[in-house]
């Protein structure tokens, strides 16, 4: 497995130690164990939390000490119903471990539902959905947790809302994830934030009370990595990323999870390859299933092709013509999102904001902000970018190409920009280290 790279620079860039990423898993999840009165791993049956399982099992198995305090390792499981049956026979026998204290939750928590701007949310086993589950309830069920509330359905709580449910006081609680900065920008952030232990982060849902503390023992591993280690350890898999690796989906873009979701959506239609049986009542599922499956790769669902704006008309417009199409508390939240990622360029540059190119700092375009206006982003997923490398020449040369084309075009009014259109393009070209303004 590859050495240990650490993601602690502005630049999100990685930094070579002499140690391997499992070696330093271990030896993170030891820390976590010593330090903290009760551990607990967050499990998925993905590949992620497969990693964070075993690393957190050696960890536990290997000091007599932690032994005593820490197994069997409390495993929570969400079941979220709509998943493969190959994760739920995975669970099951993962489950089986004598080592493993396993907590298999069936509960209505509130998930995004990107397939209606109507219908924004579902809930997994919803008691008034029963007709409609994808799968029969499992034995293993626990149907009732001390505190989530299932009536009414708007009170159901998401997952990061009730996970201070599994941490009462008086006992510091270690929360075990698999997230990894590979994956995304945002997670590459997430472990930025501070030099020392920063695969550590204070939890603050609406059930926490100050004593949980989530933890990314992976946070450095590759998709390469996650897949070594059960080859070369010889860990118990998923077997649903098998049908998955038939179907020709790249690894990195294999999940096991519900379809619903914004980003999900573009894989749904391998549900129904892979997963004929669960797909079968996934159709039925969630109001504008049909309509997903059809065209969620297409400019409907802002994949791939935007639709283009009428002639005439602002940018700003044509998001806000977008955000009517939600319902008036989704799109309130909608347009907080977009007006952030406004304020939050403007905050730090007064270079304009185009369509095509994103711009080199701030990574903000209205391309992306349409992607915003049309889908949402109701789990604060999706991330600008903005310095991704410091070879920003490419995107340089492509920024101020568009912003020269726009002038020269006579549209510029039309791009919401509060000062006067550059005249100079060139000009704008800034090679420094950008360090976002305090808030932004």
């Amino acid at each position: 497995m590859a050495g240990e790279v650490e993601y602690r620079s502005k630049f999100y860039g990685r930094v070579g130690l002499e140690k391997d990423v499992y070696s330093l898993a271990v030896e993170r999840t030891r820390y976590v164990m010593e330090h903290h009165d009760r551990v607990m791993v967050m499990f998925s049956g993905g590949k992620d939390s497969t990693a964070v399982l075993n690393v957190a099992l050696e960890a536990a198995h290997s000091d007599p000490r932690l032994s005593a305090r820490h197994l069997p390792l409390r495993v929570i499981f969400y079941d979220e119903e709509a998943i493969p049956l190959e994760t739920e026979e995975y669970v099951r026998r993962t489950f089986a471990r004598p080592d493993i204290a396993g907590e298999w939750y069936c509960l209505p928590v509130q998930h995004r539902n990107a397939c209606s701007r109507q219908s924004p949310y579902w809930w997994p086993w919803a008691p008034e959905d029963e007709a409609k589950w994808c799968r029969p309830m499992p034995p293993e069920a626990i149907t009732h947790l001390d505190g989530f509330p299932v009536w009414p359905p708007e009170e159901r709580m998401t997952i990061p809302d009730m996970n201070g449910l599994f941490a009462p006081l008086p006992y510091s609680t270690a929360m075990l994830m698999g997230i990894r900065a590979q994956e995304s920008l945002i997670r590459a952030r997430a472990v930025t934030k501070k030099l020392v232990d920063n695969y550590l982060i204070p939890y603050k849902g609406k059930t926490t009370r100050g004593n949980l503390t989530k933890v990314y023992p992976v946070y450095d591993w590759r998709t390469e990595d996650v897949w070594a280690a059960p080859k070369l350890l010889g860990w118990d898999y998923n077997r649903a990323y098998d049908l998955l690796e038939m179907a020709g989906v790249p690894p990195h873009m294999q999940r096991c999870s519900p379809a619903f979701g914004e980003e999900p959506l573009q894989k749904i239609h391998t549900y129904a390859q892979c997963f004929p049986e669960v797909w079968a009542r996934m159709a039925e599922r969630v109001p504008g299933i049909g309509a997903a499956q059809r065209y969620a790769l297409t400019e409907l669902y802002a994949y791939r092709d935007r639709p283009e704006k009428p002639a005439g008309m602002t940018w700003p417009e044509w998001l806000s013509h977008y955000l009517e199409k939600f319902r008036p508390k989704e799109a309130a939240q909608v347009a907080k999102r977009l007006r952030y990622s406004i304020g939050r360029h403007y905050r730090n540059t007064t270079d304009p904001i185009v369509y095509k190119a994103r711009h080199p700092l701030t990574g903000v375009s209205w391309h992306f902000l349409l992607t915003i206006a049309m889908r949402g982003d109701f789990k604060g997923r999706k991330q600008e970018g903005g310095v991704l490398t410091q070879d920003d020449g490419p995107l340089w040369d492509r920024y101020i190409a568009e912003v020269a084309e726009v002038g020269a075009s006579g549209t510029a009014h039309q791009y919401g920009h509060p000062h006067e259109w550059p005249a100079d393009p060139e000009a704008l070209r800034r090679r420094i280290n950008y360090v976002p303004k305090e808030g932004s």
